[in-house]
């Protein structure tokens, strides 16, 4: 394992979430802020391990602007999800930001989960085990009188790939499996709703490599080279390749690739009761001790 990249990609990934952290104000445009950390994280001689993430409200996860989004910030409960690669060693991270001002115990329940989470995996190290950090995660959340969202949940990272076994749960899901060593990210999601996310309500616009495919025509070829050679199996979305290639060829190739089976896609993930949600999260590397690699 390149411990000294992923050292990097953790310090750049927490350095890039304090400056969007103060980049998110009433007013602000969306996807202006999301172009502005993703130059942050390549100024810091980073590579985006994923499109950052502006889910609002009852959107949990995977919302990122397009190209021409007018969106502005108003009195929303804003999750910033960012990623950082460095030599395919990745430090993911994420903050909630209340805009709204009626959110703050929401957010401290995932705060503390995480928080709890934490101590409990630099007590017992690889041994701790997937129930007991569900547990942890979910009596915490319950505490405050929210649920945690039960099908999200914490993962591994591994070399170019921002999702690896194991799923570590946000609930006590009576698994008494050691952890073990590898690099984690512990993700708790708190919610006033039903603890539950669909998929469904918009179309997806971040992507990622499955693998490639005979391609037909000479557009999606193109995109498909680009993916490969940009991105390799790390998510990527719309608005990066509309920026290069145009909307029109974007779309165009983005549908063929996805009739073939060359990309898969991540749509928006909304909480089923309409609940609010608020996100935490931060990686850490256990070996011989645990570290926390994207903390400040």
């Amino acid at each position: 394992m390149d411990v000294e990249s992923l050292r990097k990609a953790g310090k750049i990934a927490a350095e890039a979430r304090e400056f969007g952290k103060n980049l998110v104000k009433s007013g602000s445009k969306v996807v202006e802020v999301c172009d502005k950390i993703e130059a942050k994280i390549a100024s810091l001689g980073g590579q985006p391990a994923f499109p950052v993430q502006v889910s609002l409200n009852h959107i949990a996860a995977h919302s990122c602007p397009d190209l021409n989004d007018e969106a502005t910030f108003t009195d929303q409960l804003v999750k910033l999800d960012l990623g950082v690669a460095v030599n395919g060693m990745i430090g993911d991270n994420a903050v909630s930001i209340d805009l709204s001002g009626n959110h703050a115990d929401l957010i401290k329940a995932a705060e503390e989960a995480r928080d709890k989470a934490l101590d409990l995996v630099k007590e017992k190290g690889e041994n701790v085990t997937l129930a007991e950090i569900g547990r942890t995660i979910e009596t915490t959340i319950h505490s405050y009188n929210f649920k945690p969202i039960r099908n999200l949940s914490g993962h591994g990272l591994g070399e170019n790939l921002i999702h690896t076994p194991p799923t570590i749960p946000n609930h006590d899901t009576g698994e008494d499996v050691k952890l073990g060593k590898g690099v984690f990210a512990i993700e708790p999601f708190s919610t006033t709703g039903a603890g539950l996310v669909a998929e469904g309500e918009h179309e997806a616009n971040i992507f990622s490599l499955v693998a490639p495919k005979p391609i037909r025509s000479v557009f999606a070829r193109q995109i498909l080279q680009h993916i490969e050679k940009e991105y390799s199996t790390l998510p990527f979305t719309t608005r990066w390749l509309m920026a290069k290639f145009g909307e029109g060829k974007t779309k165009l190739g983005l549908k063929e690739l996805r009739q073939v089976g060359a990309i898969h896609a991540y749509p928006p993930l909304f909480e089923r009761g309409k609940g609010v949600v608020a996100q935490a999260e931060h990686t850490i590397l256990i070996d011989d001790k645990v570290e926390i690699i994207t903390q400040t």
